[in-house]
């Protein structure tokens, strides 16, 4: 349950169209309901603006059901992130799609369930990404931001190696409230991006690189030491953390 539906339940129950037995009993499994193997949290919509996001990683594909199905019980859209093929498979055949629409993203690893919420926030954000590698990070974070009624602008393939592409786009920059940035190798994409705009920029480190990259740990360590103001950093591969900052910030 969100804010707006709290409210909506609450007016409906102040002008007598439902009743206060109807109202407690709608509230019964705020703030959460116990499955045994997970605690799924319906208060997170009121406290955080969003619901509760399933990581996929480690999680059979009977517990993502259980978890997502008191979820869109609720009424509220689900992203699942981290989630491979064959579990999204299994997953996606336990909801009727005239019911529960699914949208899955192969490339990010994402899944979603539920009714789309609508369009938020004051402006677009930019998601720009260095090299072809680092798109499941980069697509990671669009597919969050459109689960958090964000409308994302793709840059890809603009890494330092060839600046020229990133110049020749330098009016994408201008047009989104937010810019979430995602390099690995140096990571020195979103330092140079930086210094082009007065955005909010959010770097992303990945893991992709040689052995030097250190597994993303040298792309991280370039972002947190740039010269470039106004830049923030998440860990390494966390476009989900990207895009969830970026859609408070636009907010």
């Amino acid at each position: 349950m969100d804010e707006a539906k709290l409210r909506a339940l609450l007016d409906s129950v102040r002008s007598g169209a439902a009743s206060l037995d109807d109202a407690v009993a709608k509230l019964r499994d705020l703030p959460f309901t116990d499955l045994g193997y997970a605690m799924v949290d319906h208060h997170r919509a009121l406290r955080q603006g969003a619901p509760e996001v399933i990581f996929g990683e480690g999680k059979t594909a009977a517990q993502i059901i259980g978890i997502a199905t008191a979820i869109v019980g609720k009424g509220a859209p689900c992203l699942i992130t981290r989630i491979d093929d064959a579990k999204a498979a299994t997953v996606i055949a336990a909801f009727d799609p005239a019911v529960t629409p699914v949208r899955h993203a192969e490339l990010a690893r994402c899944l979603t369930l539920g009714t789309p919420v609508p369009k938020e926030g004051r402006g677009k954000v930019a998601v720009i990404a260095a090299g072809t590698s680092d798109l499941p990070v980069a697509e990671e974070a669009c597919e969050t931001l459109v689960a958090l009624g964000r409308e994302p602008i793709r840059l890809y393939d603009v890494g330092v190696s060839g600046i020229h592409r990133l110049l020749m786009k330098r009016d994408v920059l201008t047009q989104a409230s937010v810019l979430i940035v995602v390099a690995g190798m140096e990571g020195a994409l979103p330092s140079v991006v930086g210094g082009l705009t007065d955005r909010p920029v959010i770097g992303v480190p990945t893991s992709v690189g040689y052995g030097a990259a250190l597994g993303g740990l040298t792309p991280l360590a370039a972002m947190l030491t740039s010269c470039a103001s106004g830049i923030t950093v998440v860990n390494i591969d966390n476009g989900f953390g990207a895009a969830f900052a970026a859609a408070r910030i636009d907010r």
